[in-house]
Formats: C-alpha cells, sequence, structure tokens
C-alpha cells in the first residue's frame, strides 16, 4: 500500500513538472489548432489537412474551454489526465491478468508507467499518444471480464483508440482473433466485432464518403509519403528505434528479458497475458516498419507491454519476494525517472563546450510572452501569418487557410488544383499567401518558412530568399525572441507596415 501511495505521487510530480517545464513541440500546436477547428464546426480532412485519426480533434473540442483559459498548458492538463488514466488502466489491467499476486501486479505496472520520465512527458505534451493508449488500456480492461456487454466495450474502446492513431487499429484484429480461438468465451468475438465495427464506420466512414482524398493522404500518403533515403539510412532508423526504445525503458526491458529467459513457458499458459504480448508487439512491428519510426511512437504500445511483462513475471516469484522486490522497483524508478536526460531539458537548453546553457524561463513562459505581443497587436481575435501553430493557439488567434498542418504544410512541387483540395501549400500559393495576407501580424521561428514536404527537408536556398524578401517586402519586424519553442530557435515577430 505504501509504494503505491508512493508510486502515485511520484507519476504526479513527474506529470507536473513535464507539464510546466516541458520543452515544447509543435505537435501540441497543430493538434489543438485542429480542436479548435472542429469547435468552430470544421472537419477534419474534408475543411483542414489532419494526419491522424479524427477521434482526439473531437474529444478535445468538447473540452475547449481548458485551452481557450489556459492556452497550451491546458492542453497539457488534458492530455496529462488521459496520461495517468491510462496508467491506472495499465495498472488494473495488469492486476485483471495476472492468476496470482494480483495487487502486486497492478502496483508494479503504474509503477513502470506512471513513473518513466519519458512515458511521463510523451503523455503530457499534447499529442495523441495519452488519449490513444487511454481507450487502449480501458479496451483490453474491459477484455479481461467474460461478458457480452465487456467485449462490446472493449470493441468500442479499441476502435476508439484506432480512431485516435491508425496504428493502434492492428489490435483489433489481434484481439478479435484471440477471443474466436477462446471457447469458452463463445459469442464474445460477435459483440466484440459488432462494437468496435459500428464505431469504426462511426469515425472514418463519413470522412472517406466526403472527403475521400483529403482523408487518404491524411491517413496513408502522408505518412508514406516520407523518403527515408535509402537503404543505409533506413536500416540506421530502424536500428535507432530498438535503440532509444532500450533506452528510454530499460526497467522494462530488463523485465521482459527476465520473462523470456526464466519464465516464457509458465507465462504463456496464462491467455490474457499472451492477448498483452500480442497487441504490444503488433503496435510495436507496425512503428517498425514506418519510414521515419520515431521513438516515441512507443508510447501507445509501452502501457499494453508493461502489463503483459508483470503479470507473467510476478506470479512466477514467491511471496515474500513481493514487499522487497516491489520497494527496489520503486526506488530504481524514482532513481531511473531523475537521472533520465528528460529532467536536464526542464532547465537546461544544452552545452556550450564546458557551460550548461541555462533558461531564464521556461518554454511555456517564453510562449506566453510571445503571445501577449501578439494579442496586443492582433486584438486577441485576428489572423497571425505563421507556421507556429502553438502560438496561434496561446494567443487566441487564428493562422491562414492552408498552415493548419504548421511547417509541414509546404509541399513545393504539388499541383495547385490538388494541393487546393488537399488544404496544403505548394510553391506559388505560399508565395501568394506571403504577398497578400491580411494578417497584422507574422511570426516566424526556425521552423516558418524552412522545411518543405514530403521528403521533409530544408527549403532551397533560393525559396527561402524569396520567401524573406515576400515576408519583409510588407512586414516590418518589431521583435526578436531568442530560444524559442521547439528546438529553441529565434521567433522573429513582424507587424504589417502601415502603407498596407
Amino acid at each position: 500500500m505504501i509504494v503505491g501511495i508512493a508510486a502515485v505521487a511520484v507519476a504526479l510530480l513527474l506529470a507536473a513538472l513535464n507539464l510546466r517545464y516541458g520543452n515544447l513541440n509543435q505537435d501540441e500546436g497543430w493538434y489543438l489548432y485542429a480542436a479548435k477547428m472542429v469547435r468552430d464546426g470544421k472537419a477534419p480532412y474534408a475543411d483542414f489537412a489532419f494526419t491522424q485519426g479524427p477521434v482526439l480533434p473531437y474529444v478535445y473540442a468538447a473540452l475547449y474551454g481548458v485551452v481557450e483559459r489556459l492556452g497550451v498548458a491546458g492542453g497539457r492538463l488534458l492530455t496529462t489526465g488521459f496520461g495517468l488514466l491510462a496508467a491506472l488502466f495499465a495498472a488494473a489491467t495488469a492486476w485483471r491478468a495476472a492468476d496470482r499476486h494480483r495487487a502486486a501486479a497492478g502496483i508494479a505496472a503504474f509503477l513502470l508507467v506512471g513513473c518513466n520520465v519519458y512515458q511521463s512527458y510523451f503523455t503530457t505534451v499534447v499529442k495523441t499518444y495519452a488519449l490513444c493508449s487511454f481507450f487502449l488500456m480501458a479496451g483490453l480492461f474491459s477484455l479481461g471480464f467474460r461478458h457480452a456487454a465487456a467485449a462490446v466495450a472493449g470493441g468500442v474502446l479499441l476502435a476508439l483508440a484506432a480512431g485516435t492513431r491508425l496504428s493502434a487499429g492492428i489490435v483489433l484484429p489481434i484481439a478479435g482473433i484471440w477471443l474466436i480461438f477462446r471457447r469458452e468465451r463463445r459469442l464474445d468475438w460477435l459483440w466484440f466485432g459488432l462494437g468496435g465495427g459500428a464505431v469504426l464506420l462511426a469515425v472514418y466512414l463519413p470522412s472517406f464518403v466526403s472527403a475521400f482524398e483529403q482523408t487518404r493522404f491524411g491517413l496513408l500518403q502522408y505518412h508514406a509519403g516520407r523518403d527515408p533515403g535509402g537503404l543505409a539510412q533506413l536500416l540506421v532508423f530502424k536500428a535507432g528505434f530498438v535503440s532509444r526504445f532500450v533506452q528510454a525503458y530499460f526497467l522494462f526491458t530488463a523485465l521482459a528479458l527476465s520473462v523470456f529467459c526464466f519464465s516464457a513457458r509458465e507465462s504463456f499458459r496464462n491467455p490474457f497475458a499472451v492477448l498483452l504480448w500480442l497487441c504490444g508487439a503488433g503496435i510495436s512491428l507496425v512503428h517498425l516498419s514506418a519510414a521515419f519510426p520515431y521513438d516515441d511512437y512507443q508510447t501507445i504500445a509501452y502501457p499494453i507491454l508493461a502489463a503483459a511483462g508483470v503479470a507473467s513475471l510476478l506470479p512466477r516469484l514467491p511471496e515474500r519476494w513481493l514487499s522487497p522486490g516491489l520497494a527496489l522497483l520503486l526506488l530504481v524508478s524514482v532513481a531511473g525517472a531523475f537521472s533520465s536526460p528528460v529532467n536536464m531539458d526542464w532547465f537546461v537548453r544544452g552545452r556550450d563546450r564546458i557551460w550548461w546553457r541555462f533558461k531564464e524561463q521556461s518554454d511555456l513562459q517564453h510562449l506566453r510572452a510571445a503571445a501577449d505581443i501578439v494579442r496586443q497587436s492582433t486584438a486577441g481575435n485576428g489572423e497571425l501569418l505563421t507556421q507556429d501553430t502553438y502560438l496561434a493557439v496561446e494567443a487566441g488567434v487564428s493562422v491562414p487557410s492552408g498552415m493548419e498542418l504548421g511547417p509541414f504544410c509546404y509541399y513545393p512541387a504539388m499541383p495547385r488544383e490538388q494541393a487546393e483540395k488537399l488544404h496544403l501549400l505548394n510553391r506559388e500559393m505560399l508565395v501568394e499567401l506571403l504577398r497578400q495576407s491580411a494578417a497584422p501580424m507574422a511570426a516566424f521561428s526556425g521552423y516558418g518558412l524552412a522545411i518543405e514536404s514530403p521528403a521533409i527537408a530544408p527549403v532551397a536556398e533560393a525559396d527561402a530568399v524569396l520567401f524573406n524578401h515576400a515576408v519583409q517586402a510588407r512586414y516590418e519586424k518589431i521583435a526578436a525572441m531568442p530560444h524559442f519553442g521547439q528546438g529553441h530557435t529565434t521567433l522573429d515577430l513582424y507587424q504589417l507596415k502601415d502603407s498596407e
């Protein structure tokens, strides 16, 4: 009990520190801006470009009042809530999956998930991971009960996970096949399929019917279009994905190796634990197959794998080992959390030779300072010409149509007709926007007018010069804020010249 209370306290502390001091991420801007668009009556894909399932914008739109009051911090507060719920459901799932020592399994699972600072950071900043993990773990927990209603609930929740992040969709067929082979579950596979199928249709069918090309682009072509640059570079990306996963989740990796080395035969006699392993492995393989397999993708798979690991290993341990083992797990988790490089980013911007560059204020405070300047010049209800969408969210203003994806809205070679249909900008359209925008202010960090898609490469040098001239012809620089936002680049703030 004491270990469990301490674990909750550590998890809350890590979440609070990540919320207040965690580095900004560009994704936070366009996810929250998508929620704002939905709140204002727009639809993902059909009315603006979006690259994940549509569930998150609708969920956050319903709660957008928190963002209006607190800005990006409000979005982080919502995300933190879903992340902590995911950790709690991971604990409940481990409790359900373990065939003995259930309380210990639940506490251990919560420790592994809630007290991992890497996991805490990526379920605090506004991304799809926390909401998707919540749906995944709640759905798998439901499948632990032998009841038709639980099967329906499991299907509904796992379908919502797939509607939040498409890679989570692999869990649906895995769980469905698992139910078919569980003869004692009788028709649970049917109820699961009905619940999940109905929700999948409700989530995706309207978008594909009303905006097929835009939906296909956002969910599939946008991601498939990224070019890793050859076989050698592709293999490096894959190896780096595995290496960074081990680094971020080292304690779990050691636990998993222990399971497979010392108790694999006994563990795989537990059918529910087998389901968890299969689901976690399935998501991991989908992520590994991506052209750019970022390690933080695994944030949605990790709670499943953690629950599987403790449900497999702890029941095999003697009871006398449980209390000291949990205490040791708590100490190691805390030591790992507070020795992680993630913590360093709370207070420093890196190192100059032997000197640490300490942050004068947190990234969120810096964002608020920039937003104050924008609000003063736009009266809080105008338009901001920017690809830093988190600045627009913080200031409570709009961005021009076509810029909703921030730095990744620019496809220089895309035909105009296609770009207009997909709510993106090609070279001609971006130049026109810079030369004709009526926005009273413009703001560009090191990510602004700097990235071209689909290769995710720096814009051509000639284009960069053209964009800069177009901005300076109509806008006057009024401020420059160093160390701003993701990557801590310089944010240049411009005001429309009086003659305009």
